[in-house]
């Protein structure tokens, strides 16, 4: 190893080069001089504004194209995964149910407004049908507030929870998921809400923390999160949308693709004129224990008390501490 002479004279270092900037411009930070070629600023021009020239991270039209479906979907579950992560998001109540069930008072309302319009015209057809639609609404708007006491007590047992976080979890949109988001702000706890992109105008509903709403492009990375973490699923009365997550986590379940979780159906008048569940029984096409698989309740206590019980058999099942 050689060794520096200590009587040489000391070594003068050049100060360091500037991160970005440059005292002599490199050849390619200006365009071909105009004096040697006077359409060469035209040409790079036309090139730098041509779509092949984006950076593909900020090129919208080829990140919506149809070969770059796959990256979308990455990025559509990543985001939320690391967003959830960050918040230490481990376990979800998931809530679902009809956008259409509102608050008791603006029910009444829109009875109150129906009512008025058929006496003013007591031959309308439309009217009288819609009036009939907005009384139903009405009998089942009880269930908002049963969705919101949910949400609440979620949140209380969060809050007082030692270990994981559990939070309620929507599709972050108004009705019962509104009230399920709505009862655990009131409480001042977390919760989370999986919007999803669609061709009309939308908003999340207000009660949804801010950091944790989030908007999706395909509706399998939304129910992806909707089961990664889910703790429980409880399904209120609903349409189309209801039937779909409910049917998806009954086939999974059943077919043992995902460990069993509670389900709990609420409203049990509905639900059995809704689907017939015994009928499927009798007729052969499930089997006793799928009918099993979940179980109605009406009251928020009645359905925590009952996700708390299923965890209990379970643990008990498994050999574990109760």
């Amino acid at each position: 190893m050689t060794t520096r002479n200590p009587e040489a004279p000391p070594v003068q270092c050049p100060p360091p080069a500037h991160p970005a900037r440059r005292r002599d411009p490199l050849p390619w930070h200006r365009p071909k001089s105009t004096a040697e070629d006077p359409e060469a600023l035209a040409r790079v021009r036309a090139i730098m504004a041509s779509p092949s020239y984006r950076v593909a991270s900020e090129d919208a039209d080829f990140l919506r194209g149809v070969d770059a479906r796959g990256l979308r979907l990455q990025m559509d579950y990543l985001k939320a995964e690391l967003l959830l992560r960050q918040h230490e998001v481990a376990r979800t109540i998931v809530v679902f149910g009809s956008t259409r069930i509102c608050e008791p008072a603006e029910a009444r309302r829109k009875v109150e407004e129906l009512e008025a319009a058929l006496a003013a015209d007591t031959g309308n057809a439309e009217v009288a049908r819609r009036l009939n639609v907005a009384r139903r609404i009405l009998a089942k708007s009880r269930l908002y507030d049963v969705a919101r006491e949910l949400g609440r007590i979620v949140g209380e047992a969060n809050k007082a929870a030692t270990g994981p976080k559990t939070l309620v979890m929507t599709g972050g949109g108004p009705g019962i998921m509104e009230a399920a988001n709505r009862g655990a702000f009131d409480g001042g706890a977390q919760t989370i809400g999986l919007n999803i992109s669609l061709p009309h105008e939308q908003f999340p509903n207000p009660y949804v923390t801010t950091d944790l709403c989030f908007q999706f492009h395909y509706f399998a990375l939304r129910k992806l999160h909707f089961l990664q973490r889910a703790r429980a699923l409880v399904a209120f009365p609903g349409g189309y949308g209801t039937f779909d997550e409910m049917f998806e986590i009954l086939t999974l379940i059943q077919t043992r693709k995902i460990k069993p979780i509670p389900i709990v159906l609420v409203g049990e008048d509905y639900w059995k004129r809704a689907v017939d569940f015994d009928f499927l029984v009798e007729e052969g096409v499930i089997d006793i224990e799928d009918r099993e698989l979940f179980w109605f309740a009406e009251s928020a206590q009645d359905i925590w008390r009952g996700i708390q019980d299923w965890e209990r058999l379970d643990r008990e099942r498994q050999g574990q501490p109760a």
